[in-house]
C-alpha cells in the first residue's frame, strides 16, 4: 500500500513541476526543467515599488569581460561571438515614441562593416532551411532609416526555425513593443544561447542555437520590474506566459550578467522576482484586430457566407453579426 501511495505522489509531483515548463540543457550540459515563475516571490504578488535615483546611461549593456569589444549602432549595441558567427547579445532601449512606425523594412541583408573580423553573409543561409532571424527586430528600428538599415546586418541575424521566427518569437517581439508603449520605455537584451557542439550552417559555420532568450527591464517610476524568457528554437502554440522566468534564471542559463549598472538592492529584487500579473499579455496588434472586428459587427455587414462562398452584403439584423438568412452559420 505504501509503495502505491509513493508512486501516486511521484506522478502528482512530476505533473505539478513539469506542466507548462521548458525542458532545457544549460551551457554546462545539465538537463532540467526551467522554473515556471509565474507569480511573485516577494510582496505576495504586489509589483516591486522602487525609487529610481537617477537615469543610467547604457543601462541595457550586460557585463563584459576584458578584451570584449562592444559594437555600437544607432539603434542597438551588440557583442559579436566570432566562434559562433553571430551576436552573443543585442541590447537597446525602446521608447514609446520609437514604437511608432515611420520607415518600412529595407530587407537588405549585408555583413556588418563594424565587425572587423567579418560576419556571416548570404552564402551561409542560402539553402539552409533556416530563417535569417533578427535578434533585435526590424520593427523596433522603424523610427529611423539608418537604424532600420542596420537592423539587417548579419551580426543581428541568427539561424531560426521558420515556425519559431514567424510564430512565438514574433509574438514576443510584438508584445515587447506593447510594453514599451505602456511603460514609456523598456530596456531589452536578446540573443541566442550559444554552447559548444551546436550544429552549424554555411561556409562560415554559423551555429544553430537550440534556445533564444530575451530579458526586459521597465525602469520607469513608480514601478520598476523585470522579466525574462527562454524559448526553444522551434514552433510552439504555448502562451508566452509559459516561457516567462526571472532574469536570474536567464543569467544562470546563459552565463551572462544583465543590467550590472543597477543599484545592488534593485538588481537583487528585480532579477530574482517575476510578476506575470504586472505585465499585460495582449499586444497592440491583437487589440487593434479585436477593435476592428467589434467595429465591423457594430457597423452592420453580415459576417455570413453565400452559397458561392462570398461574403454576404446584407446588414446584420442584431448583435450576432449575422442577417436573418445566415444566423444559422453563427455556431458552425
Amino acid at each position: 500500500m505504501k509503495n502505491i501511495v509513493l508512486k501516486i505522489l511521484t506522478v502528482v509531483v512530476f505533473y505539478l513541476f513539469s506542466f507548462g515548463q521548458v525542458v532545457a540543457i544549460t551551457p554546462h550540459g545539465k538537463k532540467g526543467l526551467l522554473p515556471n515563475e509565474g507569480s511573485c516571490s516577494i510582496n505576495d504578488g504586489t509589483p516591486l515599488n522602487n525609487t529610481k535615483t537617477s537615469t543610467l546611461v547604457n543601462l541595457e549593456i550586460p557585463k563584459t569581460n576584458p578584451g570584449e569589444i562592444i559594437v555600437k549602432h544607432i539603434g542597438y549595441s551588440l557583442l559579436y561571438n566570432e566562434t559562433h558567427e553571430q551576436a552573443s547579445w543585442v541590447a537597446y532601449e525602446l521608447t514609446k515614441e520609437e514604437s511608432h512606425k515611420i520607415y518600412e523594412r529595407s530587407d537588405k541583408f549585408i555583413p556588418d562593416p563594424e565587425v572587423k573580423t567579418g560576419t556571416a553573409n548570404d552564402s551561409d543561409y542560402a539553402g539552409s532551411g533556416y530563417d535569417r532571424g533578427h535578434i533585435a527586430p526590424a520593427a523596433d528600428m522603424s523610427w529611423s532609416d539608418t537604424a532600420m538599415d542596420e537592423s539587417f546586418y548579419y551580426s543581428n541575424m541568427s539561424p531560426q526555425e521558420p515556425s519559431f521566427n514567424r510564430g512565438v518569437w514574433k509574438k514576443l517581439e510584438e508584445l515587447v513593443r506593447t510594453w514599451a508603449v505602456e511603460n514609456n520605455s523598456v530596456y531589452i537584451v536578446s540573443g541566442p544561447v550559444l554552447t559548444e557542439g551546436l550544429p552549424a550552417i554555411g561556409p562560415h559555420k554559423v551555429s544553430v542555437p537550440k534556445y533564444y532568450y530575451k530579458v526586459i527591464l521597465d525602469y520607469t517610476e513608480p514601478i520598476i520590474k523585470g522579466i525574462g524568457f527562454i524559448i526553444p528554437n522551434s514552433g510552439s502554440n504555448e502562451q508566452l506566459q509559459q516561457f516567462a522566468v526571472s532574469i536570474d534564471s536567464v543569467e544562470r542559463f546563459t552565463g551572462l550578467d544583465f543590467f550590472p549598472l543597477l543599484l545592488d538592492q534593485q538588481e537583487d529584487l528585480i532579477e530574482k522576482t517575476v510578476c506575470v500579473s504586472s505585465w499585460s499579455w495582449e499586444n497592440t496588434k491583437t487589440k487593434s484586430k479585436v477593435k476592428a472586428e467589434n467595429k465591423e459587427t457594430k457597423t452592420g455587414q453580415c459576417k455570413g457566407k453565400t452559397k458561392s462562398g462570398a461574403r454576404c452584403k446584407n446588414k446584420a439584423s442584431n448583435n450576432t453579426g449575422y442577417c436573418h438568412h445566415h444566423i444559422g452559420q453563427k455556431h458552425k
